[in-house]
């Protein structure tokens, strides 16, 4: 139990402190490291509850710097692409999502590298179609992320703006999600045991995280975004 805890304490340190430095990634560190010692069924509602809990945290603190309008298009579209999502989920292969999604990701952080990719977009239509996709993928494949964040960086929006904006729509799908993962009965007692007790790495891993962030500027923070995206769609594509 000792040694499992510890390496279970590290990688939701890791996992934190990407989610603190980026706005996302939390469950693209726990579900790449976790499943070697924890089941599935575990960590996904282990790390809804640490990502509602953070994004509610970060939407608190960045409240003033959230763009109302924008966030309801996105919601918007995110409720009406969902139950696409859904629909797709029960006609195709989840693996076959996994692939094609993996290899967009791919293909969108490789176009960013050769100076391809979108400056800026404008207009209601853009959030109102991240915000579908993002319920799509969420429906499909639980990892609504990638469009919001597409739209959110060819928005020009500085990090902080950006970050505030990200938390906010993570906040509302991931409590959601944790309502329904509530309601089928994935919250159990051994979840909640695990969340009390890597809460302090885990804030930690937050706090570091949040603390670096501080010091990135706009074109070093667009890096990392889609460093991560590439990241993300490589994980996705092998894994299939």
């Amino acid at each position: 139990m000792g040694a499992e805890y510890l390496l279970g304490a590290l990688i939701m340190t890791l996992a934190s402190f990407v989610y603190g430095l980026t706005g996302f990634g939390i469950g693209l560190v726990a579900l790449s490291l976790l499943p070697f010692f924890m089941p599935p069924v575990t960590i996904v509602p282990l790390v809804t509850i640490y990502g509602a809990v953070f994004a509610l945290v970060t939407t608190w603190q960045l409240r003033r710097d959230i763009l109302f309008p924008h966030l309801r298009a996105l919601l918007v579209g995110a409720v009406l692409g969902t139950p696409v999502g859904v629909w797709i989920l029960s006609t195709c292969p989840p693996s076959l999502l996994r692939h094609v999604i993996g290899a967009i990701l791919m293909s969108v952080a490789v176009l960013e590298w050769g100076g391809l990719y979108p400056r800026h977009l404008i207009g209601r239509r853009w959030s109102l179609g991240a915000g579908g996709l993002a319920g799509v993928l969420g429906g499909a494949l639980g990892t609504p992320g990638p469009p919001v964040i597409l739209y959110a960086v060819a928005q020009g929006w500085p990090p902080r703006l950006m970050k505030a904006m990200l938390q906010a729509f993570f906040f509302v799908h991931y409590s959601v999600i944790l309502t329904n993962h509530w309601l089928v009965g994935l919250v159990t007692p051994e979840v909640i045991w695990l969340a009390c007790l890597y809460a302090v790495p885990a804030a930690v891993g937050l706090a570091l995280g949040d603390r670096l962030f501080t010091h990135i500027n706009q074109p070093q923070f667009r890096r990392l975004l889609f460093a991560m995206l590439f990241v993300l769609g490589v994980l996705m594509h092998v894994r299939g």
